[in-house]
């Protein structure tokens, strides 16, 4: 399906949360708090809801489930009328739905609506979730301020690019060749990436830190903890941002990251990087991916909520 060049549905103004099935729920929901640094807002026996030190209410959900996958991506909008304004205009483009415009039933409530991307993910559309007041940085430990990004892949680099962008009003900040395309809402250079690959999956999610001093004592943090990364320190190319790519207990990889790259929307020119190991690491301190790496950034195969007919 390719979609036709109109008004996108909405202003997505931020990334709010991602939503993780787990294999492991146990043993994750410990690490993502003690180790990786979140503080859990509720639990019970299958779904953890973590934050970090923004204004976010939360942001990583944790569900048992057989099968490690995408529970859903969450993403800030203004008001309930341009949450009502979306429903319309995505049923009259023939997304599916899987919840109307209305108040949430869930963790931190809200008003939104959940619809089904091309590739079967759940999104949801949100405002008004309970408000949080944010932590100083510099009084908490080295711990995560906000879900910096989520990157995606998937089996169709250019019909993912064309939803995101045209039916929610993405814009593309920089390509990796063909292979990877970085996505904005806002400011920050990306809040999505999509990776072309065999099958649809999460490749990984990245927590931002508030500075490199951060980032440095969070790595430090899990090192003392028994736990080295796949893949990092280092800086990347496109985005210019710090990373150290960890596996969580299920194999589920998160990353570290800080110093982002910020967009002025008028003066950005979006480039094509080539996919050489000193633009994916500038600081030439991780080098490229190891087999490992990247066996845990493909993921398994994940279905969704089931995919659209592309007509």
């Amino acid at each position: 399906m390719r979609f036709p060049d109109a008004e996108p549905v909405v202003k997505l103004r931020s990334l709010r949360s991602v939503s993780l099935r787990t294999e492991r729920f146990t043993e994750a929901a410990e690490f993502y708090h003690e180790v990786w640094g979140l503080t859990p807002v509720e639990t019970d026996r299958e779904a953890a809801w973590l934050r970090g030190t923004g204004p976010e209410h939360h942001i990583v959900e944790l569900r048992q489930a057989e099968t490690n996958g995408l529970g859903k991506i969450a993403f800030a909008v203004g008001t309930p009328a341009e949450i009502d304004l979306a429903g319309k205009r995505l049923a009259d483009l023939g997304v599916p739905m899987l919840a109307e415009p209305g108040p949430l039933e869930q963790i931190g409530g809200g008003y939104g609506l959940r619809f089904v991307d091309p590739e079967g993910r759940l999104v949801e559309l949100s405002c008004n979730v309970e408000a949080v007041v944010p932590q100083d940085p510099d009084g908490q430990p080295a711990v995560p301020r906000k879900v910096a990004h989520v990157v995606l892949n998937t089996v169709d680099i250019d019909l993912a690019c064309d939803f995101y962008t045209q039916v929610l009003g993405m814009r593309i900040s920089d390509w990796s060749e063909h292979q990877m395309a970085f996505l904005r809402c806002n400011s920050d250079h990306h809040v999505i990436a999509f990776n072309q690959a065999e099958w649809t999956s999460v490749n990984h999610v990245a927590y931002e830190m508030p500075s490199m001093d951060h980032f440095m004592r969070g790595i430090g943090r899990l090192k003392h903890n028994g736990i080295t990364p796949l893949w990092g320190p280092g800086r990347h190319g496109p985005g210019s941002n710090t990373f150290s790519y960890f596996a969580d207990p299920a194999g589920l990889v998160c990353e570290y990251t800080s110093d982002v790259a910020q967009v002025e929307e008028d003066a950005w020119l979006c480039r094509v990087w080539r996919r050489t190991a000193e633009l994916s690491d500038q600081w030439g301190t991780a080098g490229p991916p190891s087999k490992d790496a990247r066996a845990h950034m493909a993921g398994k195969p994940d279905p969704g909520y089931g995919e659209w007919v592309r007509r």
